[in-house]
């Protein structure tokens, strides 16, 4: 089937006189994940990770990914004739070299310019020029060969009221505004779906698991539009938008706003962020006004929780704690007594969720992998090939839940059965890593890649690492992975080295992959807090929100340090205080074995 449809996109790439087409992971927002519709991609090569380039010419293709999808992406595309390209390995290109290498004089260079990032296609328009050839980008080859591809989504629009906001969009305006007068901008360009959606406290479910809207908007100091589709706003929606003098537009008329603000104005000064906005709307603009590149004021705003965000983030991870730590019960009771699988425990877990009447929907594909395939770091169980599950080895269950009062994420790795030595030993491993950045205090100033180092030196003391970030920031009711705070010891260009603020939301989630064997993660959420302040500076350190024990049937307490060990204990004596009122009969009996304290 995939070489069919590689049969008929060659001929519509030759059609269209393109020698080279370059399909992105992406929507026209330049979104992480995405909905059904812009699923190109994995369309054309099978393969379902959420990150990934096909680039495909008329006599060969490649896929490039990266670490967390090599073991997974190597099985989807057997057979497919696509190359492999695993991303930051020795020896591979990266993907704009290997295009430019493979590029041939007077060749052109297609992409959909809407699902391609500004800066990414002035690269490739580069390329392009070098050879003499140029960029066709308003073309989306997936129409002619896609018969049956889904229709744009249009959700319901919600309000997402103060008590959980704790600030009103008219408020989060003026902001941006006096913002946009120190950068002395005419005009903001925002076509971001989670900064729209925080900006306006407005909430719908257009990508699966992100309850955002397909939407842009545009700012100035007087006028504020947002082009989506009208059908999706009800009457209390409609006149919110009115009362707060937000203009609303058809979806599709957004570029050709943009093109008529930029012509009307040449000495306009735009404010945009160009590695968040797609080629096409950078063609559209033109180059007869002033742009400033700057990132997005809203990313760094929605980033630093209020009071009310941050105290409904320990509501919301209290209800979570209850749900996933009764699941664990459930589980080790049950394990080896009645049938279960990969699938099966994904969906016991989210009914434990949805007792609670807050819960909205799960904030990303459960991962829930079972024995080697917990080495698959962004594992995806499948209903015709999921695992059964027994009496032993590990279960890896990486999930999160979207609540009124705040978004979730959560991994617990639990013990099954028996395990061997070495699975103990790198479990033992990864929760010395998860400890030690849960506890760090720093001064104020220093960035993800000063504190990943807190996580990751127990790996590397033992010449072992793994190819992730050990964390990344959380949306508040948004998407999952939110810009601009992580832990990760390298910083790409695609991304900004932040500060570390208060009110930040972060995960902490460092693991071991051993492929054909097991993998271990542990993740909880850390939010950022000021310190005490002294002659050396403000203090910061990390509030944890996440309370679910740790199994401690995988933890070999002679490999921990004495610190270690007394943070642990420390940490399970809080998820028994937090617990304990929501447990009662053989559960609490149970509770208080799984948070006992350990000695070495």
């Amino acid at each position: 089937m995939i070489q069919e449809r590689l049969i008929k996109l060659r001929e519509a790439m030759k059609q269209a006189d393109i020698d080279c087409y370059i399909i992105p992971t992406c929507d026209f927002h330049n979104s992480e994940y995405v909905s059904e519709f812009f699923c190109v991609r994995k369309y054309f090569s099978g393969f379902t990770g959420s990150a990934g380039t096909l680039v495909m010419w008329a006599d060969e293709a490649a896929l490039f990914t990266d670490g967390r999808y090599f073991i997974q992406a190597a099985a989807q595309l057997s057979g497919s004739r696509i190359t492999l390209m695993k991303m930051g390995e020795p020896g591979v290109p990266k993907l704009k070299e290997y295009v430019e290498k493979n590029f041939k004089e007077g060749q052109n260079i297609g992409f959909d310019g809407r699902v391609m990032t500004a800066s990414d296609g002035m690269e490739y328009e580069k390329i392009a020029r070098k050879k003499g050839g140029h960029v066709i980008y308003d073309r989306d080859l997936a129409e002619a060969v896609w018969t049956d591809r889904p229709t744009l989504p249009a959700t319901k629009v919600y309000l997402l009221e103060e008590r959980y906001s704790g600030e009103s969009t008219a408020d989060k305006l003026k902001r941006l505004r006096e913002k946009m007068e120190q950068e002395q901008a005419d005009m903001h360009i925002l076509t971001t779906l989670d900064d729209i959606a925080w900006l306006f406290n407005l909430r719908a479910d257009d990508v699966e698991c992100c309850p955002v809207l397909l939407a842009y908007a545009l700012i100035t100091q007087t006028e504020v539009y947002l082009f989506a589709n009208a059908e999706s706003f009800g009457e209390t929606e409609l006149a919110y938008l009115a009362e707060n003098r937000i203009d609303l537009k058809p979806y599709d008329s957004f570029y050709g706003h943009v093109a008529d603000y930029c012509k009307n104005d040449a000495n306009a000064k735009i404010l945009l962020c160009e590695k968040r906005i797609n080629y096409r709307l950078k063609k559209e603009i033109g180059e007869q006004v002033t742009l400033l590149d700057r990132p997005n004021p809203t990313t760094l705003m929605k980033a630093i929780k209020n009071d009310t965000e941050q105290e409904n983030l320990r509501k919301s991870h209290l209800m979570d704690a209850v749900a996933v730590t009764k699941f664990m019960y459930w589980l080790k009771k049950n394990v080896g007594k009645v049938p279960m699988t990969e699938i099966s425990v994904d969906e016991e877990l989210e009914k434990w969720r949805r007792k609670n009447a807050s819960f909205i929907e799960p904030s990303f594909h459960t991962i829930s992998a079972y024995g080697a395939n917990g080495a698959i770091v962004h594992y995806s169980a499948a209903p015709d090939s999921c695992t059964d599950i027994a009496a032993k080895g590990m279960l890896m269950i990486d999930s999160g839940g979207h609540y009124y009062e705040g978004t979730t994420d959560i991994t617990r790795t639990f013990i099954l059965g028996e395990i061997t030595d070495q699975m103990k030993q790198d479990y033992t491993l990864v929760a010395r890593a998860w400890i030690r950045l849960m506890n760090t205090r720093f001064l104020y100033g220093c960035t993800g890649a000063n504190l990943d180092l807190a996580a990751r030196e127990v790996f590397w003391e033992k010449g072992l690492d793994y190819k992730h970030g050990t964390g990344h920031g959380v949306g508040y009711l948004l998407n999952v992975h939110e810009d601009p705070n992580s832990f990760r010891y390298k910083v790409s260009d695609m991304t900004e080295n932040w500060v570390f603020e208060e009110g930040m939301v972060t995960t902490d989630e460092p693991g071991i992959y051993i492929e054909g064997s097991h993998g271990v993660r542990i993740e909880n959420e850390l939010l950022c807090r000021k310190g005490e302040e002294n002659e050396y500076g403000q203090f910061m350190y990390f509030e944890n929100l996440t309370y679910v024990p740790i199994d401690l049937d995988g933890i070999d307490p002679s490999a921990m340090e004495q610190k270690e060990i007394g943070l642990l204990n420390h940490y399970h004596q809080d998820v028994y205080e937090k617990l304990e009122p929501y447990f009662e009969g053989e559960e609490l009996v149970w509770l208080k074995e799984a948070t006992r304290e350990i000695k070495n």
